[in-house]
């Protein structure tokens, strides 16, 4: 049993931090319908910088969100305007296209610039943990989903309590409708992505303390946080959350009582079931025709 609880622990531990990692690509998919396929990638850039920012100055990897964040925000505004604002409007499934190949872009400079061996990011904690009623609390996953909590919640006060906040849901009911009401469209598909990239920034710096990673990373990011968001409901913020956990909870128990081997096949494997048993996912709603085209 001792085992069962431990195994439940980590997971939910790192469900936390891959919520934060998919709530961006999922905020912008709900407001724009576009996958983002470059989100993967985001999350490695961040990654690298926090390696470097540390290393450097020797500052907590995880108080560098403080920069990582605002970093990536303004990566994703210049993104959106120079490269997917004009794809979309020629055709909403450019934009997909673009964002795949904004990845391989990405995946090319960074290694110009870090080169392709693994790199880890391992401050005084890292292999450190607390030990509660015999079960084993990892303190770098400790604080890396104290974290994630905090920054999904300052997402989830800024989409509920803000101006910016209700217009981007209100482009995300109907583009049209937000239009009818004021609304500047344009300026919020743009902070829509801006925000989605600067959650990767949060959740690249997290999971810089937690895991190896070099640029082909990249690919196993964009495909865990996709599994994440069809798993969840595509466009549900809470979907998000409740995805990564069941995906990190299925991973963690399939390590301990299967293979970690297998643990990798776990979110591929929630795609094809979730796929055909409920496509638009646990929290999801399906997407009216007109709505899809907006």
């Amino acid at each position: 049993m001792a085992t069962l609880f431990q195994a439940l622990i980590l997971g939910l531990l790192i469900g936390g931090v891959y919520s934060l990692a998919a709530s961006g690509m999922n905020l912008i998919f709900g407001v724009m319908r576009v996958v983002n396929l470059a989100q993967g990638g985001m999350l490695i850039l961040s990654a690298y910088l926090t390696y470097t920012l540390w290393e450097t100055t020797g500052i907590d990897p995880l108080l560098l969100t403080l920069v990582t964040t605002p970093s990536l925000l303004v990566v994703g505004w210049v993104t959106y305007y120079v490269f997917i604002e004009r794809s979309r409007t020629t055709d909403p499934t450019m934009a997909m296209v673009t964002t795949f190949g904004l990845t391989l872009v990405m995946k090319g400079v960074i290694a110009l610039i870090w080169g392709n061996e693994p790199k880890s990011v391992t401050p005084g904690y890292a292999n450190e943990s607390f030990t509660v009623l015999g079960l084993r609390f990892p303190q770098a996953q400790v604080y890396a989903c104290l974290v994630a909590a905090v920054v999904l919640t300052g997402f989830y006060l800024l989409l509920r309590r803000t101006w910016l906040g209700r217009s981007i849901q209100a482009t995300a009911s109907s583009s049209e409708g937000a239009r009818l009401i004021g609304i500047e469209v344009r300026s919020t598909w743009a902070a829509a992505y801006a925000l989605g990239v600067a959650a990767a920034g949060a959740g690249g710096s997290l999971l810089s303390v937690l895991y190896p990673f070099m640029p082909s990373s990249a690919d196993h990011w964009i495909g865990l946080t996709l599994s994440i968001i069809v798993l969840g409901g595509m466009g549900s913020l809470m979907g998000s959350v409740l995805g990564a956990l069941v995906i990190a909870v299925a991973e963690s128990l399939t390590s301990t009582y299967v293979s970690p081997d297998w643990a990798v096949a776990v979110p591929y494997i929630a795609i094809i079931v979730v796929l055909v048993a409920r496509p638009q996912g646990l929290l999801g709603t399906r997407l009216r025709e007109d709505m899809s085209r907006a």
